[in-house]
């Protein structure tokens, strides 16, 4: 656990871990909007050599469209990012604390909101864990 969300790391291979956070986040209701590949960004723009990273912006949209209809600027806050990187062969997967970073909004009523996306996150994180599919 890192103060803004939630980290493991593990022992496969960062492409095999990659696969697997995407298909558990489909098993979740999310669809990624948004994917930044950070490796090949920095080679692009910068000429740096980086480990490998993909940020992956995950997006519920039953629960985006409730939040959106209890606090309309609540699209500052998303996609819900999950992180895949590599550091000294050991793959890292992050995902972002939804009720932390929701609870900056002075809107109690986004409470179940948080809580619904932070258990759905906490399970993607748990399959990849485990290795399993729902399938």
């Amino acid at each position: 656990m890192i103060g803004y969300g939630t980290r493991v790391r593990l022992d496969r291979p960062f492409d095999q871990v990659l696969d697997a956070v995407r298909a558990a986040l489909g098993e979740q209701g999310f669809g990624v909007l948004t994917e930044i590949d950070v490796r090949a960004t920095m080679k692009a723009k910068l000429d740096l050599d980086v480990p490998s990273q993909v940020i992956l912006g995950a997006c519920n949209p039953p629960l985006a469209h409730r939040a959106m209809e209890l606090e309309p600027s609540i699209g500052l806050l998303l996609p819900c990012n999950v992180v895949v990187y590599e550091r000294g062969g050991v793959t890292h997967v992050s995902a972002v604390d939804a009720e932390r970073m929701l609870s900056i909004v002075d809107n109690e009523d986004l409470a179940p909101v948080a809580e619904d996306v932070g258990r759905r996150l906490a399970a993607v994180v748990e399959r990849v864990v485990s290795g399993t599919s729902a399938g």
